[in-house]
């Protein structure tokens, strides 16, 4: 059994406007998902896409407008959360706002413990607190210390630290590593990868960039306006992608050989992102697709298997 499981997840923020004319962001229109335990689903899109919303919906961060998300045969409501928040936890994209710069790190990384009342004296507390610290590569003389006092990639340690504290099986990483330096960025991915192993975790991992997706995931969703588009393992997606969304995104991954970059077939997208407020009939891709005939205005297309474990929403789907 698939320990998430998420149908039909919408998330529309109102805008304003009067009585007779109020209108909506539609940031989730209608995901569909399934993570096996253990597994990393990688989700992926541009800025604006509603990925970062689907990761807090599922925690109830953004309360859904609609929909069901089920953890561990367990319906995910406003009141059930309570009792899965040491199930599910969260590392945040920006390490310098998410952290409280006026508690030491002990204290940021033991809060989770305290609001769960998980240890019952203060010396297993702090044997809790430094048993984390020691598993993302920091130390005991980091306990006393500030948030102001370390680097952005010690910063994500921190957090990922405070999200371990209460002993989750499932996390939900948003752009982890897009504030730090590149040179960072692999030994945090590397750090996730050796604490999934150890601690049998399921990840749901959002980002922007393909490549760190890439070297994570097990699966791969792409995400363009609010919807799933695509997908599929891994591999499968950056050997046959399907959808022209995906084949463009690919095509913008920069190539570190000079010659291969020159040529290579980049696929330019024409216009700008559409509104999420209003966004297009049928294909909301249309507006920028290469391939668009008039039954994509019409027809919304439905994410569809192409090959096995590959599913992909288009209506020229090859």
């Amino acid at each position: 059994m698939s320990l998430l499981t998420v149908s039909n997840l919408k998330k529309y923020f109102p805008v304003q406007g009067n009585m007779w004319n109020r209108k909506q962001v539609k940031a989730v229109d209608g995901i569909d998902l399934t993570i096996e335990r253990g597994e990393t689903l990688g989700l992926v899109g541009e800025s604006g896409c509603g990925k970062s919303t689907v990761g807090r919906v599922i925690l109830h961060l953004h309360e859904p407008t609609d929909g069901e998300i089920v953890y561990d045969g367990i319906n995910v409501t406003s009141s059930s959360i309570k009792n899965l928040r040491n199930r599910m936890q969260i590392v945040f994209q920006d390490p310098y706002s998410s952290l409280n710069p006026r508690m030491t790190v002990g204290d940021v990384v033991g809060e989770p413990l305290d609001i769960q009342n998980t240890c019952q004296t203060r010396a297993e507390r702090d044997e809790r607190v430094l048993e984390q610290l020691l598993l993302v590569g920091l130390n005991t003389d980091h306990l006393t210390r500030y948030p102001h006092e370390f680097s952005g990639g010690q910063r994500q340690r921190i957090s990922i630290a405070r999200a371990l504290a209460v002993k989750p099986e499932f996390i939900v990483c948003d752009e982890p590593v897009s504030a730090l330096d590149v040179s960072i960025q692999a030994q945090v991915i590397n750090t996730l990868i050796e604490l999934q192993d150890r601690l049998s975790l399921t990840y749901l991992f959002i980002a922007h960039n393909l490549a760190v997706v890439r070297h994570i995931s097990d699966r791969i969703g792409v995400m363009y306006l609010g919807k799933l588009v695509e997908v599929c393992e891994a591999k499968d997606l950056y050997l046959h992608p399907c959808h022209p969304y995906t084949q463009a995104l690919l095509s913008a991954i920069p190539l570190p050989d000079p010659k291969a970059a020159k040529g290579s077939n980049r696929i330019l997208l024409q216009g700008d992102v559409p509104s999420p407020i209003d966004p297009p009939s049928g294909c909301r891709f249309r507006t920028r697709c290469q391939k668009m005939k008039p039954v994509c205005a019409e027809e919304e297309p439905v994410l569809k298997e192409v090959a096995p474990g590959h599913i992909c929403a288009c209506h020229f789907c090859e």
